[in-house]
């Protein structure tokens, strides 16, 4: 099958429309929320209310969103670019405006993400329109998702939570927080369910706010639960515990939220490309594509040799969503382009600092803060040391009993 690197032509409105809201809405206030952090960036309200109008006239699937579910209907053989494919791109130009901006979208929040991978037909319907963060993570608990210690305990029609979780992305604001917690130790990942806690429940309770090196326009919290009662029916999916199916489910999440922090960081690496190119045409330095780089100047050739880590980065992002898209298992291209455009984003914003010199160094622009914000979507959703785990066992055919 052939493969066209254009950007579908039904997604590109789509793409110059949101592009023009990253110029114009988020850049304007983005030193603003850096500043400000911990400070609620009001001007969202108006966005999101856009976004939902949008999506209502059946003109914005996907614009900004992060909440993605894949269709669910039959294949009619045809290739598909939908809410997949359309999320990504449109995300990555959100975060060409900026990074902490667009994870602070309301009612667009990475639980968003597990609600449409797990989810059955019923609980789509509840939570549709809430603003639901994602709780995963807990002290001494990181990267190893199967490894989670927060407890789930059935209590006549109640789940019972006790346990704590920390760096929950937008925590202290969205409406309701996806929780990982699990049924019964004993069973290890398989009994590893999420839940729907909805704000105001009894036991439920933010500790803290974290300040942060980067994203500082999204609220970054540690949630605590304490005998915390969830209505079984905010189980996410189905409530039986699958030895044979293990981690799967839960896992289905990150094969969606994966390739939307890939594009985060393919979006950041590309302003920090582009401001780089224009200074470097300014001060005179040619970049010139047609003749080997070491042929060039050593600026030049830095920029080009950035520019391709950025298209393989770009490219596997696209795979990644395409896949999802057409209903073809992505967990290996997933990770593949998370972890590739998580190292790229560092590498490329870093680098055009250096290219820049006092410039990039400076608070007077904006590429110390993309340097900055970049650095988050190398770690969070799985770092790039599990992402490369994750690859080999899928590519040496190991389990992870037999890779770790």
């Amino acid at each position: 099958m052939a493969i066209n690197l254009e950007d579908p032509k039904k997604l590109k409105p789509l793409r110059e429309q949101v592009h023009q809201v990253a110029m114009n809405m988020l850049r304007p206030i983005s030193r603003k929320y850096d500043k400000a952090e911990h400070e609620y960036p009001t001007e969202l309200d108006m966005l999101a209310a856009m976004a939902d109008g949008l999506a209502e006239s059946g003109q914005g699937e996907g614009a900004g969103a992060t909440g993605v579910r894949r269709d669910s209907k039959p294949d009619d053989g045809k290739v598909k670019n939908g809410a997949n494919m359309s999320s990504v791109l449109s995300v990555s130009e959100m975060c060409w405006g900026d990074v902490g901006l667009t994870l602070a979208m309301p009612r667009q929040g990475l639980g968003n993400s597990a609600i449409a991978s797990v989810a059955n037909d019923e609980q789509h319907e509840r939570f549709d329109g809430i603003w639901a963060s994602m709780a995963i993570t807990e002290p001494g608990t990181g990267s190893d998702s199967a490894n989670i210690k927060t407890t789930a305990t059935l209590d006549g029609d109640h789940y019972v939570l006790n346990g704590e979780k920390i760096f929950v992305t937008s925590g202290d604001r969205s409406d309701a927080v996806v929780v990982w917690a699990t049924l019964d130790k004993e069973l290890g990942k398989a009994a590893i369910k999420s839940f729907v806690v909805e704000k105001g429940t009894p036991g439920m309770k933010v500790e803290r706010l974290e300040h942060k090196l980067g994203i500082k326009a999204s609220d970054t919290a540690t949630i605590t639960f304490t005998d915390c009662r969830v209505p079984a029916e905010n189980l996410l999916g189905s409530p039986e515990i699958n030895v044979k199916e293990g981690f799967a489910g839960a896992m289905a999440t990150f094969d969606n939220t994966r390739p939307l922090v890939a594009s985060m960081a393919v979006g950041c690496a590309r302003a920090a490309l582009d401001y780089t190119r224009d200074l470097l045409e300014k001060a005179g330095v040619e970049i010139d594509y047609d003749r080997p780089a070491h042929l060039q100047s050593a600026a030049a050739a830095k920029f080009i040799q950035l520019e391709s880590d950025y298209e393989g980065a770009y490219l596997l992002m696209l795979q990644a969503a395409w896949m999802a898209d057409n209903r073809q298992p992505n967990s290996m291209e997933a990770s593949m382009a998370k972890a590739k455009a998580g190292r790229m984003g560092s590498d490329v914003t870093l680098s055009c600092v250096e290219l820049a010199g006092t410039i990039g160094y400076s608070e007077g622009e904006l590429l110390e803060k993309w340097a900055r914000d970049s650095k988050i979507l190398d770690i969070f959703e799985g770092t790039q040391q599990i992402q490369q785990l994750i690859v080999a066992r899928r590519v040496l055919g190991l389990s992870s009993a037999q890779l770790k």
